[in-house]
């Protein structure tokens, strides 16, 4: 038996994605090149092993041309969301399908990263400052969407430490279907998140603000400041 199924009516949820996958972010390769042809040799390179665009051209086996969107605001953004999955998957996806995590409320998505960043810092054992920027995106959802909020049966799926009871829910649900999940944050007490399943929901998406992540070392509290533009 599945969860209960919510109409999910939410504007301005919120999405931070790294500023160096965005178009606002110096690419990588740019410090390793030692010329422009060298340059333009390296992104072409890039392009032919880069997920999204293997995507884009039908070409990776977790989700199909089909299922992506095209012609409109960041389409590249949402794509991205879901043809550059997570190694080893995320709470609600899978290493070969990506999903759309944002929060209701922007505390919510700030407290989320800091601590899978931090975690991430953790395993390499950083001891030095670390700054990061992420690019705050709004998106807007109308669909009807399985809902984990209210009730104690899936609190596996929440679980701080794993995601084999949720990433097992969240293949049952794409089978059957559904557009995602709705959930109570795990990082941010009272926040609510949710993971968007199918590209085309993700809707009226736009660059908001600015958020930048100080890191003193991988065990201390972040400072986090937010600006706009």
């Amino acid at each position: 038996m599945p969860p209960r199924s919510t109409h999910l009516h939410q504007d301005d949820t919120h999405r931070l994605i790294p500023t160096r996958y965005t178009k606002e972010g110096k690419s990588v390769l740019a410090r390793i090149a030692e010329n422009e042809s060298h340059l333009r040799d390296l992104f072409e390179i890039d392009g032919a092993t880069n997920e999204r665009l293997l995507g884009e051209a039908n070409r990776l086996p977790g989700i199909t041309v089909h299922e992506l969107v095209f012609g409109v605001p960041n389409f590249h953004i949402i794509n991205a969301s879901f043809t550059h999955a997570n190694p080893t998957g995320s709470r609600f996806s899978g290493p070969e399908r990506g999903a759309w995590y944002a929060g209701f409320a922007v505390e919510t998505s700030l407290k989320e990263v800091a601590f899978h960043y931090a975690e991430g810092l953790r395993e390499v054992g950083w001891k030095e400052l670390e700054t990061v920027d992420y690019r705050e995106y709004l998106a807007d959802f109308r669909a009807q969407f399985h809902d984990l909020r209210g009730t104690r049966k899936y609190a596996a799926c929440l679980d701080p430490d794993s995601y084999v009871a949720s990433q097992r829910l969240a293949r049952e649900l794409l089978n059957l279907g559904s557009a995602g999940v709705v959930y109570p944050s795990v990082r941010h007490r009272g926040g609510t998140c949710l993971a968007c399943f199918r590209p085309a929901l993700v809707t009226n998406v736009r660059q908001a603000r600015l958020c930048t992540f100080t890191f003193q070392d991988a065990w201390a509290q972040p400072e986090i400041s937010v600006t706009e533009g």
